[in-house]
Order: structure tokens, then sequence, then C-alpha cells
């Protein structure tokens, strides 16, 4: 190609004047590069327009992991705030009754699930009329109960914290709300030596609410804090 490029003495005086420019608007370098190879032919392979596009798409990947870093940072401090709020709030009572009618209801909601259920093995035949009272929250059950149903009756490792899907028919924890519950979050709990364990079960409607490629460790500490809480009312 010979000769001066066709094009308004403006636009090229702007264009020599602050050159930076055009090299930061993307849309604008990309027309210049594809006009580039189109001027050579198709015969003559542009090494630098290919590793131009390389980085390219490099740098798209990169933006979108860091757009996905930063969403689970803030989905990890939402969890956390959540799980310290309703620690606070489980604290708060004094009496037994008072920390389990909390725990069916202010805490399940901090923590945004559709029942609560505190299971405790137990060798008596029959609960007493207070624990009766209790239904809605708490479950006396039967030695080795919280293993077969964290298993499912299969010989596999028991875990602190079990995250799965459920089915009306697998489930009859929850009593009443159980045909809609279709996810939930099982929380073994070590009462300490001589004691049988408990189980503290959360159910969700939503069946992706708890599932087992989700993380355990808020989990865990709140399970944790929770057997410390309940050892004051077992002494």
């Amino acid at each position: 190609m010979s000769g001066n490029p066709e094009i308004d003495p403006k636009v090229r005086d702007f264009i020599l004047s602050d050159p930076e420019v055009v090299l930061e608007d993307t849309d604008l370098m990309r027309a210049l590069v594809s006009a580039n190879e189109q001027a050579m032919g198709g015969n003559i392979v542009d090494l630098r327009g290919i590793a131009m596009a390389r980085l390219e798409a490099r740098l798209d990947r990169l933006e979108d992991t860091h757009r996905s870093v930063i969403a689970a940072a803030y989905e990890n401090l939402a969890g956390t705030n959540q799980i310290h709020r309703a620690v606070l709030r489980m604290m708060e009572p004094v009496k037994f009754d008072a920390f389990l009618q909390d725990l069916g209801t202010e805490v399940a909601e901090i923590l945004r699930v559709d029942s609560m259920r505190l299971v405790l093995e137990s060798g008596a035949e029959q609960a007493d009329d207070a624990v009766r009272s209790l239904g809605d929250v708490l479950s006396v059950v039967k030695p080795g109960f919280i293993a077969d149903y964290m298993t499912k009756g299969r010989n596999a490792p028991l875990r602190q914290v079990l995250l799965r899907q459920v089915q009306p028919e697998e489930n009859s924890l929850y009593g009443e709300k159980a045909d809609y519950i279709r996810s939930e979050a099982c929380l073994r709990l070590d009462f300490g030596p001589g004691r049988l364990p408990g189980m503290l079960a959360m159910g969700a409607e939503d069946p992706h609410q708890f599932s087992p490629q989700q993380g355990t460790d808020l989990l865990g500490f709140f399970g944790s804090v929770f057997e410390r809480a309940m050892r004051r009312w077992l002494e």
C-alpha cells in the first residue's frame, strides 16, 4: 500500500495527540487487528494476533475467576455472620424449655431452615411429660438411632456434619413437616464421656439448601458451640 490514508485530518490529529485513547479501547483495537489481518491476506500467519487473542481469552478467564472468588468471599462472610447471630441467640435463654423453644423458632429463622430437631438418645422406656411438651423440637430415641439415621444402616464412617437431599418416604424425623422437607443437615453431638450422643437436624424445603458438595466448617463450629451449651443443661 502506498500514499497517505484517507482519514479525517481532525481524527488523525486527535489520535496522534493522544494515542493511548486508542490503545485503551478494546473494541477499537480488536477492529484494527482484524483489519490488519485482512490486509495481510489469508496465507500469512499473524503470530502477534494469535498471541493477543490468547491473552484476551486468558484475561477473560481471570476476570471470571476474580468475580467468582469475590462472590464466594461475600457468601462466606454472610454465612459466618449468620452462624454468629444464631450462636448469640442460642446463648441467651437461662432455662432449658426456653432454650429449646428458641431453637425451633428464633434460631431456625436466623439459619433459614424450615424445621429444627434436637434428637437425644436415651435408655429410658418413656419420655416424661416435660419432654413430651417439647415434642415439636425435641425427640428422644433409643440408643443407636442416630448412627443408623445418619448412615441409613450402611457400614459407612459417621461424620460430624452430614449434608444431603431427602425424600418424604425416607424421613419421619420432622413429624408433620416431613412431607415437604427436601434437604437436611445432620450435626452429630458429643456430650462428653459417659453420655449418649445427640444430633441436631436442620430440615429445609429447598432441595439445594444442603448438599454434599457444600462446605461444613461453619456448621461444624455451630455444632461444637451447641454441644457446650447443652452440657450445662445435662449437668
